[in-house]
């Protein structure tokens, strides 16, 4: 297997990796938690095949055209791939979207703050992004919490086109000198 080009990350706890169809059976699970559909929706991946391709028709294009995308989180520990952060060049969104999405055993650790820090200093430091947004629903109190804690400030409630479920919009800028 040949190196990849994209950059890998840590943390003293985690590794940060872009995610590729080596995480299929995990993206599976992921993307069918309670919180997942509750919080994020249906993507429709019900299949390990189906999280093949949502991986390479969703995550590794703009990965490719970026260099970030989404990265699957491990735990160093043990080697176990506990959750999901990156950064989304969204449809609908204008500008860079920070997520993160962890398996229930693994929240309520950390570990979603270690990993969204790394990836927001990597957006700052390695891709020079200035402006970085978050989307959640209102009943998603923690994430709200998180996004704040990493320095995202609330702007407005809103609606994707063609969607019917408010959204909350959280933004952090760099300081200009």
């Amino acid at each position: 297997m040949s190196q990849s080009p994209y950059r890998t990350y840590e943390t003293e706890r985690l590794i940060l990796r872009p995610t590729n169809e080596s995480d299929a059976s995990y993206i599976l699970e992921l993307m069918n938690t309670p919180k997942w559909l509750k919080n994020i929706g249906d993507r429709k991946v019900h299949t390990e095949e189906d999280a093949i391709k949502y991986i390479q028709e969703r995550m590794l294009p703009q990965l490719e055209s970026l260099g970030f995308s989404n990265y699957t989180v491990i735990r160093k520990s043990d080697g176990v791939k506990m959750g999901s952060c990156g950064l989304y060049d969204r449809e609908g969104l204008e500008g860079l979207d920070i997520g993160f999405a962890f398996l229930p055993a693994f929240e309520k650790k950390g570990y979603a703050y270690e990993a969204a820090s790394r990836i927001k200093q990597a957006a700052i430091e390695d891709f020079g992004i200035e402006i970085i947004k978050a989307i959640t629903i209102p009943s998603n109190t923690a994430s709200q919490n998180l996004l704040e804690k990493l320095g995202l400030k609330f702007q407005k409630r809103f609606f994707m086109e063609g969607d019917s479920e408010e959204l909350m919009l959280y933004q952090w800028e760099a300081e200009s000198d």
